[in-house]
């Protein structure tokens, strides 16, 4: 299936609604501490802007739960943006729609709207909202495949009020689905899905991918949640944490390696034990060393998997990095997204 690109719309001198995914790390001083999400977004920016565009980016920050926060504002990241486009203009604030949509005017081309989650009608899929939220533009472009499995206005709701022939999948977006999709359909056997970290929802896709993958392997605090007992009674899957919960244990490490060593195609969501404490690194640290050393072709999802790759000067050894863990897990198991959904349906 061919997805619709950027490419095909007609830009110049439009108006783009483009979606991003800038839920950045902060320093504490409120300074953007990694920027590799903006980067993602830079060559669908830099194709909109070199043919004319005047883009609206809309992204979100963080948990606000609809309501203003200051510190989760996307102020840093509209200075940070402004920093790598090398953008000369001062950032004025700026208000659109009668003053419903507030933000940053990067350039006279370029505007950054605030945390779209400060909006209660965001993650309520409000649909007054998300047409409030259409209404800015003329064309639709969604660049956020890591938000793509949330039912939520600026990803499923807006499209709805663009026509088809002016929706859009950016080239960040198109080429997560070109990379995962052949590893869908056609993977190197034997598949190894490595699970880790806290969010509950993998085991929903533990078991959806049961099928597809060879093994499952389970780390991090998903071990200890009560469906995963029953889960490790199956002879695909396996996991075993240290006595406080913390990391997995080094027999757990072995195994895992030994599986490793013969995967063809691996794919890793989740930190297998608190990596952030250097007590309890070792068996994310291992694990990632064995998947580097296995050959396999390896993606990883997930910001915790990403900044523990990053940690052990790993990352630039993985295959393909997902930009998001549960998005690529979703697409693996359904074959498409809400998000995907929302672009390609007629309307």
């Amino acid at each position: 299936m061919r997805l619709p690109s950027v490419k095909d719309l007609p830009v110049s001198g439009k108006r783009i609604l483009l979606r991003t995914n800038y839920d950045v790390p902060l320093t504490a001083k409120s300074k953007v501490a990694d920027e590799t999400r903006i980067e993602e977004s830079l060559l669908t920016i830099n194709y909109l802007l070199e043919n004319k565009a005047k883009i609206i980016i809309v992204s979100h920050l963080g948990r606000p739960g609809g309501k203003k926060a200051l510190e989760l504002s996307l102020e840093p990241v509209a200075e940070k943006l402004k920093e790598i486009l090398n953008i000369k203009y001062k950032i004025a604030n700026i208000h659109l729609r009668n003053k419903k949509f507030f933000g940053f005017k990067l350039s006279e081309n370029l505007v950054l709207l605030e945390n779209i989650r400060f909006f209660p009608g965001e993650e309520n899929n409000d649909l007054t909202f998300a047409k409030e939220l259409a209404s800015l533009a003329d064309f639709f472009i969604n660049e956020a495949f890591a938000c793509s499995h949330r039912q939520h206005a600026s990803i499923v709701g807006v499209p709805r009020f663009f026509p088809r022939e002016r929706r859009a999948l950016g080239f960040d977006f198109l080429k997560e689905i070109e990379v995962l999709s052949k590893i869908r359909e056609n993977p190197c056997r034997p598949v190894v899905l490595l699970l880790g970290g806290i969010k509950e929802d993998k085991i929903d896709y533990a078991k959806k991918l049961i099928h597809w993958a060879d093994w499952v392997l389970v780390g991090g605090k998903l071990v200890e949640y009560d469906e995963i007992p029953n889960l490790l009674n199956h002879p695909k899957i396996l996991g075993n944490l240290i006595k406080n919960g913390q990391d997995i244990t080094m027999e757990t490490v072995k195994k895992f390696r030994g599986i490793i060593r013969r995967a063809g195609t691996i794919v890793w969501a989740g930190p297998m034990g608190n990596f952030y404490d250097k007590k309890y690194e070792k068996g994310t640290k291992e694990i990632a060393q064995a998947v580097v050393e296995s050959g396999a072709f390896s993606v990883v999802g997930g910001g915790d998997t990403e900044v523990a790759l990053t940690r052990f000067g790993l990352d630039k050894k993985i295959s393909f990095i997902s930009s998001g863990g549960g998005a690529m897990l979703e697409f693996l198991a359904e074959g498409t997204l809400p998000g995907i959904e929302a672009i390609i349906t007629s309307k």
